[in-house]
């Protein structure tokens, strides 16, 4: 009977451990975000196949490693909720699939980026935004905007890893 208790405790042991290594604390210039970049990582590879082997726009690039890399120390809070904002309005309302995994793990993508923006980055942080970062924003828009609806969509959802590899650049734990 010593052996159930021991595996209660065990389990007990397992899941406060599971359950802390899942939320990475992200420090965003000086903003501080909570977030499961494994899971969004879990998330986006089941929907990127789709999306990337559907993508017609092969020479067109949307967002590059290069455009965020070239964000100015104190522009990054910013850039990164307006690059959100703009997956919750503009990529994932529209993005379509007939396999109800991808459209499971489109929603919770969704509403992650929207508890990111909406209830930590709008109400902790004051990511105040410049000429030059919102310049940026609006040429994905441009870029995303010259493209047919459904093909710009897919193009976004394709390269949504440049945004989370960007992400892992803040995450505190591998500091």
């Amino acid at each position: 009977m010593k052996t159930l208790p021991s595996i209660c405790l065990l389990f007990l042991a397992l899941c406060c451990l599971t359950e802390e290594a899942q939320s990475q604390t992200l420090l965003v210039d000086s903003c501080s975000i909570s977030a499961d970049l494994q899971e969004m990582h879990q998330h986006h590879s089941n929907i990127r196949l789709n999306a990337i082997t559907e993508d017609e726009e092969i020479g067109v690039k949307l967002l590059s490693k290069r455009l965020m890399e070239d964000v100015q120390d104190g522009q990054r809070c910013c850039f990164l909720r307006l690059v959100l904002q703009f997956y919750i309005d503009k990529v994932f309302p529209s993005y379509l699939s007939s396999h109800p995994q991808n459209q499971s793990s489109s929603s919770s993508l969704a509403n992650t980026f929207i508890i990111i923006v909406r209830k930590q980055m709008i109400q902790k942080c004051h990511c105040l935004c410049e000429q030059e970062t919102q310049k940026k924003v609006d040429s994905l828009l441009d870029a995303f905007n010259k493209l047919e609806a459904s093909k710009a969509v897919l193009k976004a959802v394709g390269e949504l890893d440049t945004v989370l590899q960007w992400l892992q650049l803040f995450d505190q734990s591998l500091s």
